[in-house]
């Protein structure tokens, strides 16, 4: 069986957003990632997964629950040196290509900077060296080192953010919507490309993502997120062909089929909330339905879900 690279138990993340108003943005998340793997987590915007990604990463510091990180505890580590450490070993990919890289610094050094701040060139030229054999691996040449990010594309910026989190050689790598914000012709490129780089320096990813088309593509697994909680997790495969819970099967059936017949005849199924108010129900939690298919449901629901499942 796969190791274990990081285990979230019964994670929160809540805003205070002034009384009586309390955000209950992640509540009670708990999945593990095994390395080497892509974990998928999807769900509309205002679920909860960016937050989820950027509470594992100490962005955020979390509400309450544990993240482990190779058997340590993430939000448990307190000082500097631990945290640097903790830090080289897990990066993240930003949503946005535009914003995410300071226009003021060139394409070296923004390459360069988690190099300089962990020591891992002792010369300059060794810096450079390592710079441009990063720009190699994303797909891009030396020349681009000297420029700055308003020269370059939508995807190429993309792949410079890709090379500065690899700059540091991590072990584990969250991508929060890496290509939501490229064109589609260029969504393939990079999705391609973080393959590839999985394959060859054996890399884990968190895929975050809207795109259910795109996360099939490149998750082992899939996670959905409604409104703070993990409500099916599964196998890709097995998800798309068997999903459960119905705000899963609300969101399959949104999913656009590249034939204008079918289109026109497709019947989207609409999520009813009401129907799953859980609350603070203790009978309701994970259960597996089938090896590694996980469904948030009660007792009652449970059977049901046994009988769907084919």
């Amino acid at each position: 069986m796969a190791e274990k690279l990081i285990e979230i138990k019964n994670l929160k993340q809540y805003f205070n957003v002034g009384r009586p108003n309390l955000v209950k943005a992640v509540d009670g998340v708990t999945f593990d990632i095994y390395k080497g793997e892509t974990l998928g987590l999807v769900g509309e915007s205002g679920c909860g997964k960016s937050t989820t990604g950027r509470t594992i990463i100490r962005l955020y510091d979390a509400t309450a629950g544990e993240v482990f990180f190779d058997g340590e505890n993430v939000h448990g580590k307190k000082s500097a040196k631990e945290l640097k450490k903790f830090n080289r070993k897990m990066q993240m990919i930003f949503q946005d290509p535009y914003a995410s890289l300071n226009p003021r610094m060139t394409v070296a050094d923004i390459i360069a900077e988690g190099i300089d701040i962990h020591g891992l060139a002792k010369t300059r030229k060794e810096r450079m060296e390592r710079v441009y054999e990063l720009l190699e691996t994303v797909g891009l040449n030396k020349e681009h080192a000297n420029r700055y990010p308003h020269e370059f594309s939508g995807g190429q910026r993309q792949r410079i953010g890709i090379a500065r989190a690899l700059a540091v050689e991590p072990e584990f790598i969250i991508a929060d919507e890496p290509i939501s914000a490229l064109d589609v012709s260029i969504q393939a490129q990079v999705v391609n490309l973080m393959k590839k780089l999985q394959r060859e320096k054996g890399l884990t990813y968190l895929f975050i993502a809207h795109d259910l088309s795109m996360v099939k593509y490149i998750s082992d697994r899939i996670g959905v997120m409604y409104y703070g909680k993990l409500v099916e997790i599964a196998p890709a495969e097995d998800l798309y062909k068997n999903p459960l819970h119905p705000y899963t099967k609300s969101l399959l059936s949104a999913i656009p089929i590249p034939d204008p017949e079918s289109e026109r005849t497709r019947k989207r199924i609409t999520y009813n909330p009401s129907v799953h108010n859980y609350g603070d129900n203790e009978d309701v939690t994970m259960r597996e339905i089938s090896p590694g298919h996980f469904v948030l449901c009660s007792a009652k629901e449970f059977e049901q879900y046994k009988q769907q499942y084919r």
